[in-house]
């Protein structure tokens, strides 16, 4: 039985040879007014070793005070740690992959973020509590840029070993890990690393995910 080559097909020979495979067009141009804030956020591998004021780190947190919520629940639920805490700081970098580790190492603040599975006032399932957090999560992100600093979220991690060192308690649902700090130089990266951080920022267009009429 002979090999199929993909290597020499052309685009369409390969979009023949695996059907469900869709091209999606993205595009690194702003193609309508935003706020600066949203387009000078990045979510950066080089940190800087400058440790975090303390009342900046207040202010991220206070951030995700003002974020939207299902009946204003407030899910959100935080645990951090600066370098000057390595104890703290050590055990939640332990838990993170080794793709993480090579940059992480450098960030002088980790958090930790969850959010409380149940409503505080009907004992039932809040179903959209990881969707709170995320927007938490996003105030957060945006109010860094304020502060001059960048943010990286983590789905990395080793979810189990992070539950037992943190002790979470059943009621929360971990959901990333969030980097913080002020933005290093991409230089001190590996060069696989260097190059991704300096690759022009891409997203999809929005006409491949908004629409004005039904499906």
């Amino acid at each position: 039985m002979q090999a199929t080559v993909l290597s020499k097909q052309s685009p369409v020979d390969i979009l023949t040879f695996l059907p469900n495979f869709t091209i999606m067009q993205k595009s690194s141009t702003v193609h309508y007014p935003i706020s600066e804030l949203i387009r000078s956020r990045r979510s950066i591998r080089h940190f800087s070793h400058q440790p975090l004021e303390q009342d900046k780190i207040g202010s991220l947190f206070e951030a995700t005070r003002w974020a939207p919520s299902s009946t204003n629940e407030q899910p959100w639920f935080y645990i951090y740690a600066t370098k000057e805490q390595p104890e703290l700081w050590n055990k939640i970098y332990d838990c993170l992959n080794e793709g993480n580790k090579i940059w992480a190492k450098d960030a002088p603040l980790l958090i930790v973020s969850m959010a409380r599975k149940k409503f505080t006032r009907y004992s039932v399932e809040n179903a959209h509590a990881i969707y709170d957090l995320g927007g938490a999560n996003s105030f957060l992100s945006i109010q860094a840029v304020e502060l001059g600093l960048q943010v990286r979220q983590m789905a990395g991690f080793n979810l189990q070993k992070l539950n037992e060192v943190l002790n979470i308690p059943v009621e929360y649902e971990l959901s990333v890990v969030i980097a913080v700090g002020y933005p290093g130089d991409p230089e001190n990266l590996p060069e696989n690393l260097r190059l991704r951080e300096l690759a022009p920022r891409e997203r999809y267009i929005q006409e491949e995910f908004v629409m004005n009429k039904t499906f």
